[in-house]
């Protein structure tokens, strides 16, 4: 899917009411994850064993 794709599908998902912030928020949400998902595809990202080792005190609680 293109970008504009995955934009109008999202917006389509939102709520008959949803608000100018909602549409906004929705698409930051979305660009955030594709950016981070480009992130580990280029091997730049954190792995779930660190992950778990930094918060491994909130983890056991």
């Amino acid at each position: 899917m293109t970008n504009k794709e995955i934009a109008i599908k999202s917006i389509e998902e939102l709520l008959e009411d949803a608000t100018w912030e909602d549409t906004q928020e929705r698409i930051n949400f979305i660009a955030g994850v594709r950016k981070g998902f480009r992130k580990l595809d280029q091997g730049k990202g954190i792995s779930h064993k660190m992950i778990r080792e930094e918060f491994s005190e909130w983890l056991s609680s």
